[in-house]
């Protein structure tokens, strides 16, 4: 203290000197008052100074420069001794600290330095001084005084100048021992969309690419997130486009000029925090917003318990030059629980605005407000027009509006140079604030948006899966292919030739003997030619292709892929496997088994032999003379034989029909199980896994969207 108020009495001194310096026609002592320094001499002046070192040269130099100034005549005010007079205080003063000396040695030096010149890295400039031209602003330097390069261009610069009020930030803070805010509660309806979308990305992870789950996970992380902080806090983030306002709006909320507001663009350059309440800090670090930007909006009884549990973001403009400036504005709108979207009378409809921002979060209309500013500047009723014209261009945007107790939108006019419907905004927002609804709303459109970008992966409008119809016909290509109707027949072919062989004459079955020695044992299929198989593996091919398709048909593309890729690895080997199962579904060695009437057809068929037999020996017999000659019997008998032979034969073989027809469709139909079972394991049991966890993931779906599980 004692430092200061000796450097302040030094530079008034030197100050004094100079004017007598320049203003060398005068007589001594003009304009310097020289009573209350009388009786101080040099020893005094030099005294309390010792102790702080030798001064730097630029000092000495300025010192004697100021002494040599001093014209004739001018003596009497050393006092007789030549000391410069001195502030009564400083004569209390016989030393001075270190730290005290080097702030007079860097003031020195400041005055030292000539005009352009550079400041040292971490030197402050005074209360005052003027900064040099390209100079940057230094963390709160807030000196408006000091701004070389601000430029006035007229009525705007000098309205903005005249309502600016001076800024009086306190940091938000919340005092000690207080208990922490309550966190967030979310309702049924909102946690059960919540786990339905959490179950809805793991059922998918493996099926969807990551760039396709990301904005579900992002949001799952987000309101979780949320969840765990302040449900007393409500955060708004205020965005628009440069020169719309939203800073000057900002500060009328506040109360105190928080953000800078000016001509120059753009002017927010990072976004301001303001909270009307302790207990937001969490929400505000979520933000990413530095404590030195985090301010308190100006004490008012009846305004803080109004708009009590507010935080208020005052964001860059979201069309700014500076790529950060607009990464900061996409990254907070994504965590605040709503925004208030400032525009003016000239850029209301800007395409940048509407297509980038408001298109795109028209479901969000529940949580957003749209203010014209500016209003001022518009005469009558133009006002009201412009005011109707953005309504309809949000309407055209499909941004609900909340007209006529409807939910969606609020959409006001006002001034927040002037002040004119800033109280009207304000009760709006203390009523929004208020219902402690708005982090769920926000929450609850986020989930909306997510489903509806994940809609095409999910939902077609069209009824999908796999119909009875389609396995059937899956089953009977296989068939064809394995050669199930041919094996039937020649199992049917196999039994009737085993019925003759046992039912027939011994000479005709000689016959056949001879002629069938080459062919293959009865119950077992031919080999297949290699012409043959090529063709089976053909029709096993399309077969997996065309129930793969008709799988698919009615699915949304990641599905139908992974619906078609599980058939094709199921077919892998599916040819080789059916062969496998033709040979050991085929009939058994040896020969057919017989019915039960087969022993009496060859005991017929052997008595028919043996009247052949004896009626041929008689007629020998008599030929021969030993048999008395008739050839009326004989004959009979070898007629009867010749005859009833091939009789029997031919009801045999007629007798064998039916169980020979059942006996090869029973023969076919144990190879098209086989085949079937074959296709089921390999092929329709994964396209079924797949399209059952489709269903499963529709029906999450459904949940997220609150449509039930009926999504097409």
């Amino acid at each position: 203290m004692k430092a200061s108020v000796k450097d302040t009495a030094k530079g008034t001194v030197m100050e004094s000197v100079r004017d007598s310096g320049r203003d060398s026609g005068k007589g001594p002592g003009t304009g310097v008052e020289t009573g209350p320094r009388k009786g101080l001499g040099r020893d005094s002046v030099e005294g309390s100074g010792k102790d702080s070192g030798p001064a730097p040269k630029g000092a000495a130099a300025k010192d004697a420069a100021a002494k040599d100034s001093v014209p004739d005549g001018s003596e009497d005010r050393r006092d007789g001794t030549g000391a410069e007079p001195a502030h009564p205080a400083e004569g209390a003063a016989d030393t001075e600290t270190v730290p005290h000396a080097r702030v007079r040695e860097q003031r020195e030096q400041r005055q030292q330095r000539e005009p352009g010149e550079q400041r040292e890295p971490g030197e402050r400039r005074e209360p005052g001084e003027r900064r040099e031209p390209g100079e940057r602003r230094e963390p709160g330097d807030d000196d408006p005084a000091a701004d070389d390069d601000v430029w006035d261009d007229g009525l705007i610069a000098r309205r903005v100048t005249e309502t600016a009020k001076p800024a009086a930030p306190v940091v938000e803070a919340r005092g000690p021992g207080a208990p922490p805010p309550a966190p967030l509660a979310y309702d049924g309806q909102l946690r059960s969309r919540l786990d339905a979308l959490r179950e809805l990305v793991g059922l998918s992870r493996t099926r969807l690419d990551s760039q396709t789950l990301s904005e579900a996970g992002r949001v799952l992380d987000e309101a979780a997130a949320r969840r765990r902080l302040s449900g007393q806090h409500t955060v708004i983030a205020i965005a628009g486009a440069t020169g719309s306002g939203k800073s000057q709006l900002f500060n009328a909320l506040a109360g105190v000029a928080i953000s800078e507001t000016g001509v120059r663009r753009p002017t927010t350059a990072a976004p301001i925090a303001c909270s009307w309440s302790d207990g937001s800090a969490a929400l505000i670090d979520r933000l990413g917003i530095p404590g030195r930007l985090r301010r308190r909006p100006v004490h008012n009884p009846e305004a803080d318990a109004q708009l009590r549990g507010l935080v208020l973001i005052d964001l860059p403009d979201h069309d700014s030059a500076v790529v950060q400036h607009r990464e900061h504005v996409d990254r907070i709108l994504k965590l605040v629980d709503a925004v208030i979207w400032v525009v003016d009378p000239e850029k209301y409809a800007d395409a940048v605005l509407h297509e980038r921002y408001l298109r795109p979060l028209s479901g969000h209309a529940e949580v957003m407000f749209i203010v014209l500013n500016q209003t001022d500047r518009l005469p009558g009723e133009a006002a009201d027009l412009v005011l109707d014209d953005l309504r309809r261009v949000l309407d055209e945007d499909g941004v609900a509006l909340g007209e006529y107790g409807e939910p969606g939108a609020t959409v006001l006019a006002l001034s927040a140079l002037t002040g004119d419907g800033v109280g009207e905004l304000r009760e709006s927002l203390g009523q929004f604030v208020s219902e402690r609804g708005a982090a769920a709303r926000r929450v609850a459109a986020d989930v909306d948006a997510a489903a509806a970008r994940l809609r095409p992966v999910y939902a077609t409008g069209r009824r999908a899966g796999l119909s009875e119809e389609a396995r059937d016909d899956f089953a009977a290509r296989l068939a064809d292919a394995v050669g199930a109707t041919a094996a039937g027949e020649a199992a049917e072919r196999a039994w009737l030739r085993n019925a003759n062989r046992a039912c027939g004459t011994p000479w005709l079955r000689l016959w056949r003997w001879r002629q069938g020695r080459g062919e293959p044992p009865t119950g077992r299929l031919q080999q297949a030619q290699p012409e043959e198989e090529a063709t089976a593996r053909q029709r096993v091919e399309q077969a997996v292709r065309t129930v793969s398709d008709r799988a698919s048909a009615g699915l949304p593309a990641p599905w139908a892929q992974a619906v078609r890729e599980a058939a094709v690895r199921g077919s892998q080997g599916l040819s080789e496997a059916l062969d496998d199962l033709a040979a050991q579904a085929g009939l058994p060695p040896g020969r057919p088994p017989r019915p039960g009437w087969w022993p009496v057809a060859v005991l017929a068929q052997a008595a028919m032999t043996l009247l052949q037999v004896v009626g041929g020996l008689w007629l020998v017999g008599q030929i021969a003379g030993v048999v008395a000659p008739n050839l009326g019997v004989p004959v009979l008998l070898m007629v009867a034989g010749i005859v009833g032979g091939p009789l029997v034969e031919w009801g045999c073989r007629m007798a064998a029909r039916g169980p020979a027809r059942r006996y090869g469709l029973e023969a076919e139909r144990r190879l098209r199980e086989a085949a079937a079972g074959c296709g089921r394991a390999r092929v329709l049991d994964p396209v079924a896994a797949e399209l059952l966890r489709y269903r499963e993931v529709r029906e999450q779906y459904g949940r997220v969207t609150r449509t039930g599980a009926g999504v097409g």
